[in-house]
């Protein structure tokens, strides 16, 4: 491991707990400081798979500690409605979480294709309106979707909102025996809407943004080419795009899963570039797709592959899950992978190139997912229950959270403030013979 050298930048870092209370304080793996960083948003959940059982959004202050819930679902139970990923706007202080379907139920419950992205305003507490509209009665609606979106993420003006995707109109005809797949895949919505359809509490809603799909996947990806069955994980390009013939591009980086030569999975990095305009379709390509085919990336829209690892002695993306991030310029994209001695470190690559550039040399594996400092200098990730930081123009690393004394577990989802003067991140910590997700601060002294 290359050390830091004499920087007093995160020397003297002082570890304080903000969340006590006997329930799960769950934070999104990203944007969850308010755009002041007075506070830190969270769903209530312990366990990571049960946003469908989930009721509430809550924040803490980050001086005070105090505490406010801002909204509750209706009816909640084990089968839905559910919500949870929670994320702040970056201009504003309102807050963008998933959310099941309202009518959940035993026989309808919340899943991977029965959910939204809501707003709550911290002004309006307990007042929900729907970002994307969904429509799954035919013949569809443009800029509508037919299934469930998770995993949103503010664009860093706050207009565009990316997400993961999964359509449950070819899920329920994959359960018929049909050869078509619901595929995960990426889509973004757009200061386009409002798109109205006809509301039904039971499935359809109404949204304030333009929602479609942007990344490309097919059921049966042919060996060794570019395409994929799977696309995930995404994150926005720079704050505002990258630099490409003297111009900034709007453009997302995501996970694509392709497969090699030998007919192998490999999980390699991927962009798309966005049209200014993503209310336009391609000739016989609807944006709101079939009965019997998946949504279409709108006009516009060029989808390529950044990375090829098939010849390294451990190819493809590997580690803990991540989301891929690039840096505030957008003239490198980082993400994970194993080193030729199976070690978990960051790499990174352009946008407008192919060459992989390794940027920690650690001798041990990252344990998490990581986060960019907002000057774009640092990178900070979890090793063993502690944060370890690492220059990201020299990539030396060291450790900057006080050494733990193990009654403290599951150390995940850190992110910087807005300042660059704090980190956040959950940990377990016993209670009454349980463990609960608490939130903790590192900052300076």
């Amino acid at each position: 491991m290359k050390r830091q050298n004499s920087s007093n930048t995160f020397l003297n870092m002082e570890e304080v707990q903000l969340t006590f209370e006997p329930y799960g304080h769950f934070l999104h793996t990203y944007s969850y400081f308010s755009k002041n960083d007075e506070w830190i948003v969270y769903d209530t959940r312990n366990e990571g798979d049960k946003i469908g059982e989930t009721c509430c959004i809550e924040v803490v202050n980050v001086k005070t500690s105090e505490v406010k819930r801002i909204y509750t679902t209706s009816n909640q139970s084990k089968y839905g409605p559910g919500v949870g990923a929670v994320t702040f706007h970056p201009k504003k202080d309102q807050v963008l979480f998933i959310h099941g379907l309202r009518s959940a139920r035993q026989s309808k419950p919340y899943g991977f294709s029965r959910r939204t992205g809501a707003v709550v305003n911290i002004s309006s507490p307990g007042i929900i309106e729907h970002l994307d509209a969904r429509d799954v009665t035919f013949p569809f609606t443009p800029g509508a979707l037919r299934g469930g979106t998770h995993a949103h993420a503010w664009s860093s003006d706050g207009k565009w909102v990316s997400f993961t995707y999964n359509d449950e109109i070819l899920a329920n005809l994959e359960k018929s025996g049909q050869k078509v797949k619901d595929l995960r895949t990426v889509g973004v919505m757009g200061p386009f809407g409002p798109v109205s359809v006809k509301e039904d509490h039971d499935e359809n809603n109404p949204g304030e943004l333009f929602t479609v799909v942007v990344a490309s996947v097919t059921e049966s990806p042919t060996p060794g080419s570019d395409e994929i069955d799977r696309a995930y994980e995404e994150g926005w390009i720079g704050r505002d795009g990258y630099l490409i013939n003297g111009k900034n591009q709007r453009a997302l980086a995501f996970l694509g899963d392709a497969y090699t030569k030998s007919n192998q999975k490999i999980t390699e990095v991927f962009l798309v570039d966005l049209p200014d305009d993503i209310t336009r379709a391609d000739s016989n390509k609807p944006l709101q797709g079939t009965n019997n085919t998946r949504p279409n990336c709108p006009a516009g829209t060029h989808q390529r592959r950044l990375t090829y690892t098939e010849d390294r002695k451990f190819p493809g993306v590997q580690g803990p899950r991540h989301w891929l991030k690039s840096l505030p310029d957008g003239s490198e994209i980082l993400f994970l992978m194993k080193d030729n001695k199976s070690r978990v470190q960051l790499y990174g690559v352009s946008p407008v190139g192919k060459q992989v550039r390794q940027i920690t040399h650690n001798d041990f594996s990252i344990e998490t997912a990581f986060t960019i400092a907002p000057d774009g200098k640092y990178v900070a990730y979890g090793v063993g229950e502690e944060i370890y930081v690492t220059a990201l123009s020299r990539g030396q690393t060291r450790r900057i959270s006080p050494k733990t004394d193990g009654s403290h577990s599951g150390l995940q989802s850190i992110e910087w403030s807005n300042d660059g003067k704090m980190l956040a991140y959950n940990r377990k910590v016993k209670s009454g013979g349980k463990s609960y997700f608490q939130i903790f601060l590192l900052k300076q002294r």
